[in-house]
């Protein structure tokens, strides 16, 4: 019985769909350039996909073609999904960004109307901004006139009931578990309804 060899990384490529046509990705270029993105030296990528620096370099380098379990440890030490480590990105420039919050670490920004605890506050230039915020407002004129600003908002009801006002719809009440998306150009407030005061998630989309 002929020898059966592990699974190459075409045959990988195709069993998963990423691509019907793998050649034109170089795979080391593309492994290099997620290692540099992340500021890991050789030996410090291999010991964080759990590869031998050997290994890591001759894939690098296009010495070999990595079994399907060298590849699902490269996708898993960098975070990323298996289509992933096969599609580069639209952009030359990887960003490869991440920020942790830890619960009730946010950036804290209080007014009148809301307690909001930004998310993500290390990171500059986001695309979107997410803030956890307490909703203090108990009536529409605890309002100075509609929020409105740039972008498209989508807010999640963690706790409590709050009321959602916009300015071409009726009133909504939303309970726990609840969403909304909507034009943030649009005027809009929030209030609480329930005895506690409501908390809410919000992601704002920065254009």
């Amino acid at each position: 019985m002929p020898d059966i060899p592990e699974p190459t990384v075409l045959s990988i490529a195709r069993d998963k769909g990423v691509r019907e046509k793998v050649a034109p990705l170089d795979l080391g270029e593309r492994v290099r350039e997620l290692r540099k993105a992340r500021g890991w030296t050789l030996a410090q990528a291999a010991k964080g996909v759990g590869l031998a620096r050997s290994t890591l370099s001759k894939i690098e380098n296009g010495q070999m073609s990595p079994t399907f379990e060298a590849v699902r440890k490269l996708a898993s030490g960098m975070d990323i999904t298996v289509p992933q480590l096969f599609t580069p990105p639209k952009s030359d420039r990887i960003m490869a960004r991440r920020s942790i919050t830890r619960g009730g670490t946010g950036k804290a920004h209080i007014t009148a109307t809301y307690e909001h605890e930004i998310l993500a506050a290390d990171i500059s230039h986001k695309r979107m901004l997410p803030y956890q915020a307490i909703v203090r407002a108990r009536h529409f004129d605890d309002f100075d006139g509609w929020v409105r600003h740039d972008g498209e908002e989508f807010l999640f009801v963690l706790s409590g009931e709050i009321e959602f006002y916009s300015e071409f719809y009726e009133p909504v009440e939303m309970a726990t578990g609840d969403s909304a998306y909507y034009d943030a150009t649009m005027g809009h407030n929030i209030i609480s309804k329930s005895a506690r005061d409501a908390v809410i998630l919000w992601v704002t989309s920065v254009e």
